[in-house]
């Protein structure tokens, strides 16, 4: 059976203090920071690490939020995001299939669903974003991701 393509970008992580776990994830371990992106007016920054020649198979974004926060036990593992072919697509199959559309891909670019065990999913639109299209547009974001 041929289904839709879809291909693993990365996991996210929330991290406390970024000089530190980035001193274990590259000096420790010997992943590679591959990008870095500073948002000062979200207050975060992203930086993703890949293992040596592994880019192409997946990255660890690590996220750090500047305000303090507590994350509780499982706070600090953010999402695993894929890439697929068709955001509205993939988002109908889904939905068809009884899953929850927690954030619709109103920009055509993103959606976020939620597994079983509400472990978030991030659906990012390969290429440039679809243009913005209904029902999408109009749903409202649900519970969590």
């Amino acid at each position: 059976m041929t289904g839709p393509t879809m291909r693993f970008l990365h996991s996210m992580l929330r991290v406390r203090d970024l000089a530190r776990s980035l001193d274990f994830y590259c000096n420790a371990l010997g992943l590679i920071q591959m990008r870095r992106t500073e948002n000062p007016a979200g207050r975060y920054t992203l930086v993703f690490l890949a293992a040596p020649g592994d880019a192409d198979r997946g990255e660890i974004e690590l996220t750090w939020n500047w305000d303090d926060e507590d994350y509780g036990g499982a706070r600090n593992f953010g999402h695993l995001a894929f890439e697929v072919d068709d955001i509205y697509a993939t988002c109908a199959r889904l939905q068809a299939s009884g899953v929850t559309i927690n954030r619709p891909p109103r920009d055509g670019r993103m959606a976020f669903v939620r597994s079983p065990d509400a472990i978030s999913i991030e659906l990012l639109q390969k290429g440039s974003p679809l243009m913005p299209a209904e029902p999408w547009m109009s749903l409202p974001n649900v519970g969590s991701w």
